[in-house]
């Protein structure tokens, strides 16, 4: 599996997921108050109910199928696939809700092409990837993301974790390959 498997996360690693909750959430009446923050709560100075709801809504909302896609994503992604046939697994921690996961598999079809995905897992809101990753425990299969704790998740699962570069994540200090860019991955895929 190892050798043509790619595991993924959607937000802040193939989508601006940051952009597009900023937008809404502007249109929604809020504002930002920092945008080196990962948390929601810090980003817009909310309660931590007040993040669950909005962020839920926003992940359930029409919204969910336009996120535009993060820096040089499709191009590499692509590459890989077209070029190195690479297949890849989405792991992302969206909503438990049918419609909206049926929107985010539309937008990455139609973002990255109806082939690169062979299989999309769907995980509820803010939920943990531990159990998803399990799966690929011991396979070494790439695994990319932008959480701190869940790149460090999937190293201790015996995968090669990769983060995505963002200000929320630039302190950083544990074993995973931290990128700017797909290009970097396809490199290091490709090397």
């Amino acid at each position: 599996m190892k050798d043509k498997v790619i595991l993924t996360d959607c937000d802040g690693v193939l989508f601006d997921w940051v952009y597009a909750f900023g937008v809404w959430m502007k249109r929604h009446g809020y504002r930002l108050q920092d945008a080196n923050a990962y948390n929601v709560t810090d980003r817009y100075d909310l309660g931590m109910q007040d993040k669950k709801r909005l962020v839920r809504m926003f992940n359930e909302s029409a919204a969910i199928r336009k996120i535009p896609p993060l820096r040089d994503a499709i191009k590499y992604v692509r590459k890989l696939h077209q070029e190195h046939g690479y297949i890849f697994h989405a792991i992302t921690s969206l909503s438990n809700d049918q419609y909206a996961q049926h929107l985010r598999t539309k937008n990455l079809i139609e973002m990255f092409g109806p082939s690169v995905f062979e299989k999309y897992v769907y995980l509820d809101c803010g939920a943990d990837k531990d159990d998803a990753l399990y799966e690929y425990y011991g396979s070494g299969c790439y695994w990319v993301e932008d959480k701190m704790e869940n790149a460090d998740v999937g190293l201790d699962m015996g995968l090669e974790s990769i983060l995505i570069a963002h200000p929320y994540n630039a302190e950083y200090k544990g074993e995973a390959h931290r990128f700017q860019s797909w290009k970097e991955i396809y490199d290091l895929v490709t090397s």
